[in-house]
């Protein structure tokens, strides 16, 4: 058990729930998800099994894509319509023309405010805790990257959206901030996570029908979630090297042209990722390395 299964979450689940799931048929691997899907959304979920989930925050910081659909004129505690929500009846309808002009100040990197009602942590505790206590909850602004946004589709109140984004980007705080800009308010009714680096809604699978017997068929190589990583291709003492905690010489692939690479060998099993060192050694960062060789087991 050491790979990556790509899963279309469920409206109504939790990111946990869904791990959960997956961790009742692998026992007693390890289990872990690459990005949070709040209960509302859909769409794909990396979910890493065994020695893979060492890779959890390198897929996190892949690329994502969002469909979101905002509901305008309208304000909730959350920013979406899992709290309650307020009719703003006094807000102007803004123009598609307006909200598409307003749009292009959100492209690039932005200092961007994350929901009060979000799992980022407030003096060790999580912000949505602290909110549902009624506690009041200041978040401070970070610096955020979005690649593409495009307006999908506009009918007021409904305000439909594509985007491209980094990993931290909260796109309830986008539908906010947007609204602001033309005068509005607005809460988010539908979001659908449509990529995740090379992991697509359309070869994602509903985690409800996995069972012990077809999951393996599921489970990808990790090296599907490192596409972009040049291949460093390993003999057997590079592979003592690597079980040992050493560097390895440059090989087939030349640290001075990639900052990072992946260790495999001839059959293709990740070993390990490597960083590029000044000396023009690769630097093992992560080994998944046993004394037998590539690890497969949980």
């Amino acid at each position: 058990m050491f790979g990556i299964l790509n899963l279309a979450k469920p409206a109504g689940a939790t990111s946990r729930d869904v791990v959960n799931m997956v961790q009742r048929l692998v026992r007693p691997a390890k289990v872990g998800h690459a990005g949070t899907l709040d209960p509302l959304a859909t769409g794909v979920l990396i979910v890493c099994v065994g020695p893979a989930t060492r890779l959890v925050e390198t897929i996190h910081n892949l690329r994502k894509a969002y469909s979101a659909t905002f509901l305008l004129g309208r304000s909730s505690d959350s920013g979406d319509i899992d709290e309650e929500v307020t009719e703003r009846p006094d807000l102007p309808v803004p123009t598609r023309e307006a909200i598409e002009a307003a749009l292009l100040g959100f492209v690039g990197r932005i200092l961007q405010t994350p929901p009060i009602y979000s799992a980022v942590k407030l003096d060790g505790k999580r912000a949505y805790q602290r909110a549902r206590r009624g506690e009041t909850v200041e978040l401070a602004a970070r610096p955020v990257d979005a690649y593409e946004l495009r307006v999908r589709s506009y009918a007021y109140p409904s305000l439909e959206i594509d985007i491209v984004c980094g990993s931290g980007f909260y796109v309830r705080s986008l539908g906010r901030d947007l609204a602001r800009e033309v005068g509005s308010d607005a809460v988010m009714s539908r979001l659908e996570r449509t990529a995740i680096g090379p992991f697509t809604v359309p070869d994602a699978v509903d985690p409800r029908e996995l069972s012990r017997d077809n999951l393996e068929a599921h489970l990808q190589s990790p090296l599907a979630a490192l596409v972009d990583y040049p291949r460093r291709i390993c003999d057997s003492n590079d592979e003592e090297r690597l079980f040992r905690g050493m560097s390895l010489v440059q090989g087939n692939v030349s640290p001075q042209d990639h900052p990072a690479a992946v260790a495999v060998n001839a059959r293709g099993d990740l070993l390990a990722l490597l960083t590029a060192e000044s000396s023009g050694m690769w630097r093992p960062e992560k080994v998944f390395l046993t004394s037998g060789g590539a690890d497969t087991s949980g």
